[in-house]
């Protein structure tokens, strides 16, 4: 039995003999191998995913949000998709070039890029900088100049519209880190210094309202104002802004009656009716691509009853490998993954291991009331956010992530030892 792509499952995933599998492979047998908490993540539905959006925007740029999930093999899988890439830090710049990147195929983002961190980024040729502030249009001439080259640059733009998000991840109003203020007047100023630097190149105007977006209305909105702004400044200055970018943040389902996003090809549809046919259009897709492509896979410990109050299922693992649920108040579902039962069910509120009240992966989820210690959850929806937010609180070590494909697994990242924390001490 196959279970719904829609709730938030990879294509691979199916039901057989009342144990989930991945990829052709039964959990049972990925846990006594890799051990849990782990990552498993079907190397099908990844590029699968890549590809849906390269053919919504054949004619434009895909730039996957590195800030989703990255490691070298990921970076692989872009270049053979025909993906760009989006870094935001140094460490994620690390990341591309030992994955292989081409250089001029990689967008570096962030709100305070250090001087060392632009440094190495013009030095090694990155396609595009995303400039954020006025500080760091001076910096970047100066490096770009000092490097004797012309860096690209696009700008970072609050277009003022608000995303029906959570307010840490929404990012497009006027009251944002983030960018320049298109009410505000900064935004036309950022281009006018940007245009007065002679080691500039004006490649594109940027902007990103946020994350876990559902519908359209705020895609399209942003996309229109973005527009009139970029029609705007070419008649100012009398140049020629070749490309808008107009970032991601669609969003996924984590669980079954969580609203259905729009399909990468209606987001395009949806921004290109606002876009001038001469401006090259580029998007940032990160969640939508790496999110439903992960299964978290935990073992059950302890099953703990309170008569008349709660039945909490403690796990292996918690918010260390995923802190949404304590951040944002994420809502995520959960499945018995290693037997079928038969037993009624009741709700069950599944807790990590940590020293934290607040360390809850899923409340009150129906679960069969016979579940017991060494039972495996397997929580889908885990590709984004999680391993590349993960932390070592309480000194626990990171799971690893395991990429599965037509019956079989292999590591793409190790888990962490007790070694590797050690290490860190003097």
């Amino acid at each position: 039995m196959s279970l719904v792509i829609e709730n938030g499952w990879p294509r691979t995933a199916e039901w057989t003999g009342g144990e989930l599998r991945l990829g052709g492979i039964g959990v049972r047998d990925l846990a006594a191998e890799f051990g849990t908490p782990a990552y498993v993540l079907d190397e099908e539905e990844f590029l699968a995913r890549c590809a849906l959006w390269r053919d919504a925007l054949p004619d434009g740029e895909v730039h996957y949000g590195g800030k989703a999930f990255l490691c070298p093999q990921v970076v692989r899988w872009l270049d053979a998709a025909g993906l760009c890439l989006d870094v935001c830090t140094g460490g994620e710049l690390a990341v591309a070039m030992a994955g292989g990147m081409d250089p001029a195929r990689v967008v570096f983002h962030g709100n305070n890029k250090s001087v060392a961190e632009l440094r190495r980024a013009v030095a090694w040729g990155v396609g595009c900088v995303v400039v954020d502030s006025f500080t760091e249009i001076e910096r970047l001439a100066a490096l770009a100049a000092e490097a004797g080259t012309r860096q690209r640059v696009m700008i970072r733009v609050t277009p003022g519209v608000t995303a029906h998000t959570h307010e840490f991840i929404a990012t497009g109003g006027d009251d944002s880190k983030f960018g320049f203020s298109l009410n505000a007047g900064l935004a036309a100023e950022a281009v006018r210094r940007v245009l007065a630097e002679d080691s500039l190149e004006l490649a594109g105007l940027h902007s990103h309202i946020g994350s876990q977006i559902t519908d359209l209305g705020g895609f399209a909105l942003a996309a229109g104002r973005m527009a009139a702004f970029l029609t705007a400044c070419e008649d100012e200055h009398g140049v020629t802004i070749p490309k808008l970018d107009l970032g991601g943040g669609l969003g996924i389902v984590h669980r079954p009656g969580d609203p259905v996003p729009p399909s990468p090809a209606e987001v395009v549809a949806a921004l290109r009716a606002a876009v001038p046919s001469r401006v090259r259009l580029a998007v940032e897709p990160g969640r939508s691509i790496a999110g439903p492509t992960a299964v978290a896979l935990y073992e059950v410990g302890t099953v703990k009853d309170i008569p008349g109050v709660r039945t909490y299922v403690s796990v292996d693992g918690g918010m260390s490998d995923n802190p949404r649920p304590a951040m944002y108040g994420a809502a995520y579902t959960a499945v018995l993954a290693s037997r079928a039962s038969d037993a009624p069910e009741r709700p069950v509120t599944v807790v990590g291991r940590h020293c934290e009240s607040g360390d809850v992966l899923v409340r009150d989820l129906p679960m069969p009331a016979d579940v017991r210690p060494g039972d495996l959850l397997a929580i889908p929806a885990s590709g984004a956010y999680q391993r590349s937010m993960a932390s070592n609180y309480n000194h626990v070590t990171r799971p690893p992530v395991v990429a599965v494909r037509d019956g079989a697994a292999r590591v793409i990242v190790r888990r962490e030892t007790e070694e590797d924390l050690l290490r860190l001490y003097v």
